[in-house]
């Protein structure tokens, strides 16, 4: 059986990609920061497959380039899903963007060392949509632009470490696929959940009074797991970069979505003024970085990823589901 590298074995995409592999046949070895959390990713993830023994875990840490090496030793491909995601954004973009482009060359040096042909790297639609794109969907070929003053540290971290990945393919003759998703949504796993259902979270337990004129293009979680199996397996998908999407909602769409799901929850369905938003964001770093997006529609062209057989969920399932998880999980 191919044997796949897993890193960041404890995010909530690369849980979903463990299942998926599992489930066609692969063993799978994940990496963690912290080995000793291993028993209890296993415990949680043995909940959801029979294949359980066919999983192993190593320690590696992002900025450790032997740790890799010897981590990817044995194995026949790579999927990188780690990477610094931040709650908060730091004042200090290079605690975000570091890690994330030494981490990522870190995994690639290790492919090319242990003589790996396919590495499928988690990018992000941050490296996409920040562009100069006036209209139309967003595709493969359009890139964040990092001379923007108004990026957060995490759309650069992601930009800047998938051009870093690119170069070094080229430059190595290294096979990458890209997976760029958008909002992953979904179902949570375990408590600890990461920062892609925080936003859920927070319209959950009432956190917003009302709501900003921002909206998502959306992606469940399980969707995201099949694509990155699809990219390592399809022979055409060398070399290409795979836009992750599949539905845009505004997020009071999401909270009517929530709403109706869960009646006895206070979730707010008032939409925020633009210009109430604007001021809001000269005192509110959290809000200051969607202010570029308010009232925008971006919508995304997935069209490459159905090409190579994927069949995403409706983004009302993935908010359903993400929303369902968490009061099963009694987070909320």
């Amino acid at each position: 059986m191919p044997k796949v590298l897993i890193s960041g074995a404890s995010g909530f995409i690369a849980g979903h990609c463990i299942l998926e592999m599992l489930s066609h046949g692969y063993e799978v070895r994940g990496t963690l920061r912290d080995a000793a959390r291993g028993e209890t990713i296993k415990a949680i993830l043995a909940n959801h497959t029979d294949r359980i023994d066919a999983l192993e875990f190593v320690s590696a840490d992002l900025m450790d380039e032997p740790s890799w090496v010897a981590a990817a030793r044995g194995c026949d491909s790579i999927l990188h899903v780690a990477s610094p995601v931040p709650v908060v954004q730091p004042e200090d973009e290079d605690e975000v963007i570091i890690p994330a482009r030494t981490g990522t060359l870190n995994v690639l040096k290790a492919a090319t060392a242990n003589r790996i042909k396919r590495v499928v790297l988690t990018s992000s639609v941050a490296a996409v949509m920040s562009g100069n794109r006036d209209s139309g969907a967003f595709t493969d070929q359009d890139w964040t632009d990092l001379s923007r003053t108004d990026l957060s540290p995490y759309v650069k971290s992601k930009t800047v470490a998938e051009k870093a990945a690119w170069e070094y393919a080229k430059e190595n003759e290294l096979e990458l696929v890209a997976i760029n998703p958008a909002l992953v949504l979904g179902p949570a796993l375990e408590a600890d959940y990461g920062s892609s259902l925080e936003a859920l979270y927070l319209l959950m337990t009432g956190a917003y009074p009302i709501l900003p004129k921002l909206g998502f293009e959306i992606v469940d979680v399980r969707d995201v797991a099949v694509l990155h199996r699809l990219a390592l397996e399809a022979p055409e998908a060398a070399g290409k970069r795979y836009m992750c999407a599949n539905g845009f909602r505004w997020f009071v769409d999401i909270a009517k979505t929530v709403k109706a799901e869960h009646p006895s929850l206070k979730i707010p369905t008032a939409e925020m003024p633009n210009l109430v938003a604007k001021i809001a964001g000269v005192f509110l770093k959290e809000i200051k970085q969607f202010l570029p997006d308010l009232g925008r529609v971006k919508a995304i062209d997935n069209s490459p990823a159905l090409a190579i057989g994927w069949q995403p969920r409706n983004a009302d399932t993935a908010i359903r589901d993400g929303a369902q998880s968490l009061v099963d999980l009694k987070i909320v």
